[in-house]
């Protein structure tokens, strides 16, 4: 999968202040700036776009899959419509994974090549002493902190959109509190479906194993 950094950053900002959301300036400064390293992260360190830019073009993915999928499900459902707005989809999709702008270190690893030769590669270390708070919880609380003008909906989206991945570790009430989220709200739904249609499907074999 090719992609450009600074061409996915552009399109990323560029979606983001479509939503005329109140506080998204002060967002997108928070994750430009030089510890957090947004924009050019990774998404993952052996599995999906693990590689410079991958978390951005990950986090475009799901919000591509995601409008296309309240397309398809306004085009069933046109009742859902004031619970699916463009806008929340946006801020839902992009902001899912924001929490992973601070966790990865670069390095180097050793890896055998296709020929069966070991060879030192750029990888990647996680690191989550900067902010040790969970994965979605910390996607939104992110966003908060960063004063971005978010809805309790978009808010539940972000924090579940992991779903039962996020469950082994988790409570009967982290349990209850998922399942209610999703029955309440389709946002939750359609953002968890879009996650894991970028990662699995469209990001398929991008995990840099056949790069040699």
């Amino acid at each position: 999968m090719d992609y450009s950094i600074e061409a996915n950053k552009r399109e990323f900002i560029e979606l983001l202040k479509s939503t005329g959301r109140e506080g998204v300036d002060d967002l997108i400064e928070y994750l430009d700036e030089g510890r957090n390293h947004f924009f050019t992260a990774p998404a993952s360190v052996n599995h999906h776009l693990n590689k410079d830019g991958g978390l951005v073009q990950h986090s475009l993915n799901v919000c591509h899959a995601a409008l296309k999928l309240r397309e398809l499900t306004l085009s069933m459902r046109p009742d859902l419509e004031p619970r699916l707005s463009r806008d929340s989809v946006i801020i839902a999709s992009l902001l899912h994974d924001i929490c992973k702008a601070d966790i990865y270190r670069p390095t180097r690893r050793k890896r055998k090549d296709a020929t069966g030769i070991w060879v030192e590669v750029d990888s990647y270390d996680v690191d989550y002493s900067n902010w040790p708070m969970g994965h979605g919880e910390k996607s939104a609380m992110m966003a908060l902190w960063a004063g971005m003008d978010i809805t309790q909906e978009e808010l539940l989206a972000i924090r579940w959109h992991m779903t039962a991945w996020d469950l082994p570790m988790q409570s009967v009430e982290a349990t209850k509190s998922l399942n209610t989220a999703r029955d309440q709200h389709p946002l939750c739904s359609l953002v968890q479906l879009a996650d894991g249609i970028a990662a699995n499907l469209v990001e398929f074999g991008t995990d840099g194993k056949d790069s040699f």
